[in-house]
């Protein structure tokens, strides 16, 4: 279980390290004040898990707000974050994002992220036709088998670039853009975990999901130990919104086209997807209480994607290192990591923000919310899996094949942000899903609003 061992340092002290944090008192009736120049945010990363080790690291985020006429926009934006397990597993991402590089207004976003897991969640395909069981992982238990045994070792390396411009009037948007994305997949190295151990802490040598899923043939040759899926995307973004970071009114939609073709470096799979995402905001009492709603669908129209990407979600603008899903901090709070994973996916979001504080410190303005949120997400069409494959004696215990269709996995919660000149927003989520198949409870602390 991973427990976040400086907790309190990060919600207070969030390193702010460009200013002397004497926070002023008053409430701001006040009007914000207007960031100039370049402005420094920080945040540590130190936790433990009692298999992945100790983590250590931190991110650094820069705002380029130039002479303060575009406030709350910055002119550019760059993000480093680097931390380590001293299990192998790390984080490392360099993100820019531009308003101001190029001519016309266009946008450039550019991300390069390795990102290296030695336990993935893993829990299958189709939603609730994969059967969960918390036995198989609790070392207490009668049934016990591992603590990975829905986990799988990942590496990810991805390079993406894209770009925005002004399609019709100041609101309609094109994007465009492209993406190198490699992927390589393995069996958990439980001789690994299990170095500098107690005998009583050890894993056990056995097979996980993963395992059994290579051995069953439900993973091909071609795709079970990774492999590229670089694309193209094309779409168009409909944006109202007042404000890109917390906005309090407005409209973000967006359409896009994700091509994967098997020219492009990617030899054993060709495939085509569709995005969909509308975002919607309602001020309710200005400056202080709003509505915040997120429709998505994603989905394989066209070749096959292989079990690697399907859970890869997919937007026109995101700066957040981790895009794995359905399930997990990014889009369903509470349910499991990549709990809900199909060719095609559902998901929805709906927070309200109560902004109870709004102060300065130094020169920085900060405000303080708390939202209240509810997620739901379903398989909409599921990922090929040939139950004739899986030996009759197992069948029960992995699958449920009465699910035909998936149902829906609500979950909710309530979090606090602390954001800094509106744009560096630590976001703390503890979220309850409302079935055990989907886990229990999860403690979510990121950089910025889920959308």
């Amino acid at each position: 279980m991973k427990k976040n061992l400086l907790l309190i340092l990060v919600l207070t002290g969030f390193i702010l390290v460009q200013f002397p944090a004497r926070a002023q008192e008053e409430k701001s009736k006040k009007e914000a004040k207007k960031p100039t120049g370049l402005k420094f945010a920080g945040l540590p990363t130190i936790s433990f898990d009692a298999d992945m080790g100790f983590q250590i690291g931190g991110l650094v985020n820069v705002f380029d707000y130039g002479d303060g006429s575009t406030y709350p926009e910055y002119k550019q934006s760059l993000k480093l974050e680097i931390s380590r397990f001293t299990k192998g597993s790390g984080i490392n991402q360099l993100f820019y994002d531009s308003k101001s590089l190029l001519p016309h207004k266009i946008r450039f976003t550019a991300d390069m992220s390795y990102l290296t897991e030695k336990g993935l969640d893993f829990y299958g395909f189709n939603g609730y036709q994969a059967k969960y069981n918390k036995a198989f992982v609790d070392d207490n238990d009668p049934l016990y088998k591992t603590r990975m045994f829905y986990r799988y070792e990942r590496k990810l390396f991805r390079l993406t670039a894209d770009l925005q411009g002004k399609l019709y009037g100041d609101h309609l948007r094109w994007v465009g853009g492209i993406a190198f994305v490699s992927i390589k997949a393995a069996a958990i190295d439980t001789a690994a975990m299990n170095k500098k151990k107690d005998d009583a802490d050890k894993l056990p040598f056995t097979e996980n999901l993963y395992d059994k899923y290579v051995k069953w043939g439900l993973l091909s040759e071609k795709e079970r130990d990774g492999g590229n899926a670089n694309f193209f995307k094309l779409g168009v973004v409909y944006d109202t919104r007042d404000k890109e970071a917390s906005a309090t009114k407005g409209i973000w939609s967006e359409a896009l086209i994700v091509y994967s073709p098997g020219f492009f470096f990617n030899p054993e799979f060709s495939f085509t997807k569709l995005v969909l995402i509308h975002r919607q905001y309602f001020t309710i009492v200005p400056k202080k209480l709003t509505v915040a709603i997120r429709l998505g669908y994603q989905g394989t129209i066209g070749g096959t994607a292989p079990f690697y990407f399907e859970p890869y979600m997919i937007s026109s603008f995101s700066s957040a290192t981790k895009t794995d899903g359905l399930g997990g901090a990014k889009n369903l709070r509470g349910i499991m990591r990549n709990r809900v994973v199909g060719d095609g996916v559902g998901y929805g979001n709906l927070e309200l923000r109560w902004k109870f504080l709004q102060t300065h410190a130094g020169k920085a303005n900060l405000d303080f919310s708390l939202n209240g949120f509810a997620d739901a997400g379903i398989v909409l069409k599921p990922f090929k899996v040939d139950e004739s494959k899986i030996p009759v004696n197992e069948l029960g215990q992995y699958f449920d094949f009465s699910y035909k269709n998936d149902k829906l996995h609500p979950s909710f919660g309530a979090g606090l942000r602390i954001a800094l000149n509106e744009n560096f927003i630590l976001a703390v989520d503890y979220g309850f899903s409302t079935n055990a198949q989907d886990g229990l409870k999860g403690l979510y602390i990121n950089v910025g609003n889920l959308f």
